[in-house]
């Protein structure tokens, strides 16, 4: 096989830890597309991890097919996941955020007083040549829960939808690091 069809440094020259991944993941690959056997891919995963030239990293993989376009593909598909995860998590995050912050500040503001809210309405309708009855307050005006549980409800629904896209993430990368057996 061509030395130089996998990208590997050619002959004595030395690999780096991004050469010795690759090698892996095409390793991995090709046990999980039953083209070697367990012990097979423990023995070459092994030999891979201690590789020191691109001619020993060659030599594990020259009997398996190079598939540039499936690689390029598994590239491409992890690349829009990543994507798509960002996509959930920052705008949820900062969804989240504004909405913790508003529930806190409904908690903790304090309403004009009824008086103050009423004169201001009175004012309004006289400038505008109304003349309306405003009814009574209400008995004991109290606390907005509607204005505070409604946001941070909304605010733990977002939270918990990061935290299980990034748990999902997290295992569907354990899942690539080690192979089916």
């Amino acid at each position: 096989m061509n030395m130089a069809t996998r990208d590997y440094p050619a002959g004595d020259l030395r690999v780096s830890d991004a050469d010795r991944d690759r090698a892996l993941r095409e390793l991995s690959e090709a046990f999980q597309t039953g083209r070697l056997t367990a012990g097979e891919f423990n023995e070459r995963s092994g030999q891979a991890l201690g590789a020191r030239t691109g001619r020993e990293l060659t030599v594990l993989l020259a009997d398996l097919p190079h598939d540039r376009a499936g690689a390029d593909a598994t590239a491409r598909r992890q690349a829009r996941h990543q994507l798509a995860r960002w996509i959930v998590v920052c705008p949820s995050a900062a969804a989240a955020t504004s909405l913790a912050a508003l529930a806190v500040i409904n908690a903790f503001s304090r309403a004009a007083p009824e008086h103050y809210n009423r004169a201001l309405a009175r004012e309004i309708l006289a400038r505008m040549g109304l003349k309306v009855a405003i009814p009574p307050p209400p008995p004991a005006p109290g606390f907005d829960w509607a204005g505070t549980i409604t946001p941070a409800a909304i605010a733990v629904l977002l939270l918990t939808v990061i935290i299980v896209v990034l748990r999902v993430d997290r295992a569907s990368r354990r899942e690539l690091r080690t192979p089916a057996h």
